[in-house]
């Protein structure tokens, strides 16, 4: 998969909660850290998601917010 976002981040989809319009998956990066993206039911049984398979964290964004304590 070739895309121009270059935070992308490999992992393995961990949960997929299909709700009444959209699809919650969760992505295990690096353990423990979970990254949830909220997608179309549409777009998550297109994509045929399911626990345990690999999958691309692709975050695309005009701001980043850096806190610390």
């Amino acid at each position: 998969m070739r895309l121009s976002a270059r935070n992308q981040l490999k992992g393995v989809i961990c949960e997929v909660t299909r709700g009444s319009t959209t699809t919650i998956v969760k992505i295990e990066v690096r353990n423990p850290a979970i990254i949830s993206a909220s997608i179309t039911n549409e777009a998550a049984i297109e994509l045929g998601l399911r626990p345990g398979q690999d999958a691309v964290a692709v975050i695309k964004a005009s701001d980043v917010i850096v806190g610390v304590d």
